[in-house]
């Protein structure tokens, strides 16, 4: 079972960034990867809607031999707390690691959070933070932009659009004093850089996708489940939309061009 893949999906392809990390962290292992662009974003869904597509989401990538799952969706790991959908093998979302990488970062007790709305409104982080560290002050904001500024390319550092948004969002986040801010949604780190500008040097940015990836490195060493491989781990892409629009919009989250086969797959 140690060759199996990784399993990863989103509701598009901020997810990649998790894959991007795995990639770092656990270079030998294959990753299989589902990204619902047919119906992104799941932000602005319902919470039975959001229910549901996980559901169809996580038994999509059941159909194939994987040995754990990652929720590489803000939104997604809201919705599900603390709670795990599979209890046959390792499962994360990206909630949890992030705000245990958030207590052990801040110095001065005072964490903020961006996300989508859903996320924001769920209160999963300041949960998720406050059962860790009871005394740290949480400061939450909803950023819908974001997601459709990454998804169609506006994520150069001195685009205006980009950073006449940001400036909007972060300026209550700036205003609280925090010193340690969780991007709470997996596209978000694609415009870390305007990001961290305005918060300023003083601010560790935390990245859900990167500390998710951490964190399955975790569970597979103390399951024994990473794999014997010696050779470089391979990829292979799902999407529920078009595949060319895909493979031209990933090189931004993956800063790379598509090492995998996609393919087009309803669920």
């Amino acid at each position: 079972m140690n060759r199996d893949a990784i399993g990863v999906f989103d509701s598009g392809m901020g997810g990649l960034t998790a894959v991007k990390a795995l990639g770092e962290i656990l270079p030998h292992e294959n990753i299989i990867y589902f990204g619902d662009t047919a119906r992104i974003p799941y932000g602005t869904r319902s919470r039975q809607t959001i229910q549901r597509y996980t559901q169809e989401d996580i038994a999509f990538l059941r159909r194939h031999p994987v040995k754990m799952i990652i929720a590489a969706c803000g939104t997604v790991s809201s919705m599900l707390g603390a709670d795990s959908p599979v209890d046959d093998m390792p499962f994360t979302g990206v909630v949890y690691p992030a705000a245990h990488a958030a207590c052990a970062a801040t110095k001065n007790g005072r964490v903020g959070i961006i996300g989508t709305p859903a996320t924001v409104a769920s209160g999963s982080y300041e949960t998720a933070i406050h059962t860790i560290d009871p005394s740290v002050d949480v400061t939450a904001m909803a950023c819908p932009l974001f997601v459709h500024l990454v998804e169609y390319g506006y994520t150069d550092p001195d685009d205006p659009i980009t950073r006449l948004a940001a400036e909007e969002y972060l300026t209550p986040i700036r205003e609280a004093d925090v010193d340690t801010l969780i991007l709470g949604c997996t596209h978000y780190p694609i415009i870390a850089p305007v990001i961290g500008q305005i918060m300023g040097e003083g601010v560790k940015l935390i990245s859900a996708s990167e500390e998710a990836a951490k964190y399955a490195k975790k569970c597979l060493e103390e399951q024994d489940l990473l794999t014997d491989s010696t050779e470089r781990g391979h990829n292979v892409y799902y999407v529920s939309d078009s595949v060319s629009m895909f493979r031209d919009n990933a090189r931004h989250f993956l800063a790379d061009a598509v090492n995998g086969q996609v393919f087009s797959s309803r669920i």
